[in-house]
């Protein structure tokens, strides 16, 4: 059979080429791996879903009560044998492909692995993390709960909230004003057609940009292969490796998804006039904590009668500044072109002091999605929030240079 395929389609041919490529080996290379393997068993899973599920708020009978088509689907899928499960897998699966592609991204912007010639590859991880946060989120709305409900609302106001084309926007992504008629289908396209398209596509291009440009050196392969890429072949070694840790990802997943079953939808019951507690997932909680702090009559007055409110600047502007830096970054950080090797943390105290200072200001804005919980004024937050930014930065800096010095001008690595 092998010989038989391979005088039609030059197999052998196919292999020397690509099948035998060398990959680096460094531990912190498979937290992509991870989330390229979240995102396949979130495909997985979200097949059986879509196939029980009923994207509809038509009202029907259950059990002599009158309840959304969508929310009394989500009661069907919980009672078949494994659904519950599979249900958790999914909803575990994408947290753990946000948080998978945050620490890919963060490994990228420490070791300065964003620089020319990569610096497409980063734009493309950042928009891939983008996708990812946005399809989750579109996710929220399915089960049609009270809490699902309450929480794509959120989301329609802050789309809404965009001068010039929030009205637009909103009927766009939530087809009106949330929940109207059309809400559940048009998000349920975006959710399981759409953007998972967009997510494919965006890792085709990531990883074919990867094989080659070739991947980052670990630091130490300088020194040890020179010149070279030191790694093993993607058959069969690198392909039985991952092989391993993707059956050991499922492992985890389930393990975790059937001790915590996630969002138990009787527990809010379907949508009503009451407004539950909301609060968005973790990944989500530092925008709804940047929303919670800053003032509510904050406004900006733009040309022809538009507003900036406080709901766009928390929601967009803020995480837009954010994002901009990320962009921009492989335009101001020039020091190193035709990146080969990791770049050394310690060996970049400013950059990695930079890194620190975000990861700061990430963990103090989500801390202020428990304002209330906590009972902290907004302008302390504030206080809290800038003061451990500057605090992070100055320890971090000043931490490296004290310990390893100032790095050589000549030589960054060396």
């Amino acid at each position: 059979m092998y010989r038989w395929l391979d005088e039609r389609l030059d197999l052998e041919r196919f292999k020397e080429k690509y099948l035998t490529k060398a990959f680096a080996v460094h531990h912190s290379y498979f937290i992509g791996e991870i989330a390229l393997f979240a995102f396949v068993t979130l495909v997985i899973t979200g097949i059986f879903l879509t196939l029980n599920f009923e994207p509809s708020t038509r009202l029907v009978k259950v059990a002599g009560k009158d309840l959304p088509a969508a929310y009394a689907s989500v009661l069907y899928i919980d009672s078949l044998p494994f659904g519950a499960l599979l249900r958790s897998v999914h909803h575990w699966s994408a947290s753990i492909m946000v948080a998978a592609a945050f620490l890919h991204l963060l490994r990228i912007l420490i070791s300065g692995a964003y620089k020319r010639p990569r610096e497409i590859n980063w734009f493309v991880g950042l928009l891939l993390l983008v996708m990812t946060v946005g399809t989750a989120f579109t996710g929220y709305s399915l089960p049609f709960d009270a809490f699902s409900a309450t929480a794509t609302g959120i989301g329609y106001g802050i789309a809404g909230s965009v001068p010039y084309i929030g009205e637009w926007l909103g009927q766009v992504v939530f087809g009106g004003e949330f929940p109207t008629y059309h809400s559940i289908p048009r998000v349920y396209s975006l959710h399981v057609l759409w953007l998972p398209l967009i997510l494919m596509a965006l890792l085709a291009v990531h990883m074919v940009i990867m094989v080659k440009q070739k991947h980052t050196q670990p630091a130490y392969a300088k020194k040890v292969a020179p010149g070279r890429i030191l790694g093993v072949p993607l058959m069969p070694q690198q392909t039985y490796m991952s092989t391993i840790l993707f059956l050991l990802y499922l492992a985890v997943v389930f393990f975790i998804a059937g001790s915590y079953i996630a969002h138990p939808i009787e527990v809010f019951g379907p949508p009503t006039a009451t407004t539950p507690p909301v609060k968005p997932d973790w990944y989500l909680t530092w925008i709804y904590g940047i929303l919670l702090i800053i003032p509510g009559d904050l406004k900006i007055h733009l040309p022809f009668g538009a507003v900036m409110n406080s709901e766009f600047i928390g929601s967009m502007v803020i995480p837009g500044i954010v994002g901009l830096v990320a962009i921009l970054l492989p335009f101001l950080d020039t020091r190193a072109t035709k990146m080969r090797y990791m770049e050394l943390p310690t060996r970049h105290p400013a950059r990695t002091a930079g890194t620190f200072a975000l990861l700061a200001f990430l963990i103090t804005t989500t801390m202020a999605g428990w304002k209330q919980e906590l009972g902290i004024s907004a302008g302390t937050f504030w206080v809290i929030i800038i003061g451990s930014m500057i605090v992070s930065y100055l320890v971090v800096y000043y931490g490296i240079i004290l310990i390893w010095g100032r790095p050589p001008k000549d030589d960054p690595d060396a």
